[in-house]
C-alpha cells in the first residue's frame, strides 16, 4: 500500500494526499495552480526550501513566484550560479567575484587577465544562454563539511574554503551543473531551464548582471545610473584592502587570531576621517546655508548628522539642525496611500510652501519662528521658538525628501550642499554570495525597534515591504542628486549585531508568515563570528542602534 501523507496548500486554501517522498515539484502540479512567474520556491512551514524538496511529513505548503523576494533572491542565485559556470568554461583558471548591487542588477568583477571587453560580455551571454537552453539539471548534494573544504580546495577557492572552515557545520550542500560545482547560501532552481529572462553587459571594469523585475518579472529592472553609488562601493573595497578584509572568511579568521579591535577602531577611524573631508568640502563652499541630509531607514541619519555636527564645529561653522517632522501638514490635509491610510511616507504630507518661506527668511538674515507638529492631534502649529542665522551657522536638514528638488525649490542651488547615506554592505559570504545592503538596514531596524520603540522583530519584519516600498518612491530616485553619499555600515557590524539581534529573531513564531525572513537572517548571521558590542567606542553610529551612546537621542 502506497503511504501518503496530507500537504496543505496556501496558494488556493485546499488540502490534498501526496505520496511519501514527493518533491515540491511533483506536489505543485498536484494542485493544478497557474502561476506564470513560478513556481521559484516554496515556504514549507514557514521556511524557504527549493522546489526538489522531498516530504515525508505533513506539511504547509505556499508555493512563491517572482513576485516573492524570497524568490527572486533564489533565481538570482541560479543566475550566479550559470554566470560562473559560462567564465569557468570559457576562461579557465579565470576568478568571479559577484560583487556590489548596483544600478537594479550586480556588479560582477572578472579576473581573466586582462580588461574585460563588450566581447567578453556577449561571449559570457550568448554561453549563459546555451547552458539554459540545455535545459541542465541543477543537482543538490549533501556531505561532510571536510569532503566539501577539500573538494573547494581543489578548484583554488580560497574563499569558499575560509568560510566553510571559520563556520564550524558539520555538513554542507553544494550544488552541480554539469561538471561544475560550487557552494550558495540558500536554495537554488532544479534545472538550468527554469531562467527565462536575464541582460549581461560590460559595466566599468567589469560586467552588469541584470534581473528580472519584482514589479513586472516579464521585463528587467529598469537600468539605473548609479555612477556615485557604484564609485562608494569601491571606496569602501579601497578601505577593506587597508584591512586585508573582503569577505566572511576573512574576517572570522581575522577575529579568532585576535585582531577585532584593530579591526573596530581601523574601521572607526576611516569612517571618522570621511566625514571629516565632507565637512572640509562644506567649509570650502562659504555660499552653502542648508546641508540637507536623506537615507532610507535605519542608515544611521541621526548619528551622522551629529558626528558632522562636531567636524564643523571644529572647521569654525555652527551647525543649526532643524526636523522635517515639524512641517507636517494637518492631518486632514495629509495624502492617502492605496489602501486609504494616511501616508505620511509622501512629500505632500509636508508643508513644501512653508519650508521653502521659512528657508529662504532665514538665508536673507531674517527671524523665523519654527512650527512644531503635534502627533497626537495632527494639528500643525507654531512652537514659539524663533530662529536667526548668524555668520558661520549653516542648517542641517535630515530626512527621507531631503534630496528631492521639490523640497527646495526654491532655494539657490550654490546654498545646498546635498548628503546620501546609507549602510551599503561590502563585506561578501564569499566570491559569489553577496550579503543584501538591506538586511544590514533591517537587523539594525529589529534591534532599534525592540530596544527603543516596544515593536516585537515579527512586526517589523511585517512592515519591512511597506518601509521598501516608501524608499524606492521617495528616497531612491533622488541618491544620485547628492554632493557626497557616505555609508554608515562598519566591516565588523554584522559581528556586534548579532549579538542582540539573534535572541529577538528567535522569538519569532513559526506559525507566522515572518519566521522565514526570521530564519534566514538567523542562519545568515550564524556564518559570522560574533564580537561583544562593549569593544565599540561610545560614538560609534552602530550605537544608534545597539545603545551605550555617548550622543543624546
Amino acid at each position: 500500500m502506497k503511504q501518503v501523507l496530507q500537504i496543505c496548500c496556501k496558494n488556493n486554501k485546499k488540502t490534498q494526499d501526496v505520496a511519501i517522498g514527493s518533491t515540491l515539484s511533483d506536489v505543485f502540479k498536484q494542485f493544478n495552480l497557474k502561476m506564470p512567474y513560478g513556481p521559484i520556491c516554496a515556504r514549507v512551514n514557514n521556511k524557504v526550501v527549493g522546489m526538489n524538496y522531498q516530504l515525508y511529513h505533513n506539511k504547509d505548503v505556499e508555493f512563491l513566484d517572482m513576485h516573492d523576494a524570497s524568490a527572486s533572491r533564489n533565481y538570482t542565485r541560479t543566475l550566479f550560479f550559470i554566470l560562473c559556470k559560462a567564465v569557468h568554461d570559457l576562461y579557465p583558471g579565470s576568478r568571479v567575484v559577484i560583487d556590489i548591487p548596483v544600478s537594479k542588477g550586480y556588479y560582477i568583477n572578472l579576473h581573466i587577465g586582462r580588461e574585460v571587453t563588450d566581447e567578453d560580455a556577449t561571449r559570457i551571454r550568448e554561453r549563459m544562454q546555451q547552458i539554459i537552453d540545455e535545459k541542465i539539471p541543477i543537482e543538490r548534494f549533501e556531505v561532510r563539511t571536510e569532503e566539501a573544504i577539500r573538494m573547494f580546495e581543489q578548484k583554488g577557492d580560497e574563499a569558499k574554503v575560509k568560510l566553510l572552515r571559520s563556520v564550524g557545520s558539520l555538513y554542507t550542500v553544494y550544488y552541480r551543473i554539469d561538471d561544475y560545482v560550487d557552494y550558495y547560501y540558500g536554495a537554488l532552481l532544479t534545472n538550468t531551464s527554469d531562467i527565462y529572462l536575464f541582460g549581461l553587459e560590460r559595466y566599468f571594469e567589469g560586467l552588469l548582471l541584470r534581473i528580472p523585475s519584482k514589479h513586472d518579472p516579464s521585463q528587467l529592472g529598469a537600468l539605473v545610473k548609479q555612477d556615485k553609488m557604484f564609485e562608494v562601493f569601491l571606496e569602501q573595497h579601497r578601505w577593506q584592502h587597508i584591512l586585508g578584509v573582503s569577505t566572511i572568511g576573512d574576517f572570522n579568521e581575522a577575529v579568532k587570531a585576535g585582531h577585532a579591535t584593530n579591526l573596530i577602531n581601523v574601521s572607526e577611524a576611516l569612517q571618522e576621517k570621511k566625514i571629516s573631508q565632507i565637512a572640509d568640502q562644506i567649509t570650502t563652499h562659504p555660499e552653502v546655508r542648508v546641508v540637507l541630509i536623506a537615507g532610507p531607514s535605519s542608515s544611521g541619519k541621526t548619528t551622522f548628522c551629529k558626528r558632522l555636527s562636531i567636524q564643523l564645529l571644529a572647521n569654525g561653522i555652527r551647525p543649526v539642525q532643524i526636523s522635517l517632522d515639524d512641517y507636517f501638514v494637518d492631518r486632514e490635509k495629509t495624502p492617502k496611500d492605496a489602501d486609504g491610510d494616511w501616508d505620511y511616507e509622501s512629500i505632500h504630507a509636508l508643508d513644501i510652501n512653508l519650508i521653502n518661506l521659512q528657508l529662504s527668511a532665514l538665508f536673507r538674515g531674517e527671524e523665523v519662528e519654527l512650527p512644531k507638529y503635534d502627533f497626537l492631534s495632527g494639528r500643525s502649529g507654531m512652537s514659539g521658538k524663533r530662529l536667526r542665522l548668524a555668520d558661520r551657522q549653516v542648517l542641517l536638514v535630515e530626512g527621507i525628501h531631503a534630496l528631492n528638488p521639490e523640497l527646495t525649490a526654491q532655494i539657490p542651488k550654490k546654498q545646498k550642499f546635498h548628503v546620501y547615506i546609507s549602510a551599503l554592505t561590502s563585506i561578501l559570504l564569499d566570491d559569489h554570495n553577496y550579503i543584501p545592503t538591506t538586511d544590514n538596514r533591517l537587523l539594525r531596524r529589529i534591534i532599534r525597534d525592540h530596544k527603543y520603540r516596544g515593536v516585537s522583530a515579527q512586526e517589523t519584519i511585517r512592515r519591512w515591504p511597506s518601509v521598501r516600498a516608501g524608499e524606492t518612491k521617495w528616497v531612491f530616485p533622488y541618491q544620485e542628486n547628492a554632493d557626497v553619499m557616505f555609508n554608515t555600515a562598519m566591516l565588523y557590524e554584522l559581528a556586534v549585531i548579532q549579538e542582540q539581534a539573534a535572541p529577538l529573531l528567535e522569538q519569532v513564531p513559526e506559525n507566522c508568515v515572518e519566521y522565514s525572513e526570521a530564519y534566514r537572517l538567523r542562519k545568515f548571521l550564524s556564518y559570522i563570528t560574533p564580537i561583544p558590542s562593549r569593544a565599540l567606542p561610545p560614538t560609534s553610529l552602530v550605537r544608534e542602534f545597539l545603545g551605550g551612546s555617548s550622543f543624546r537621542y
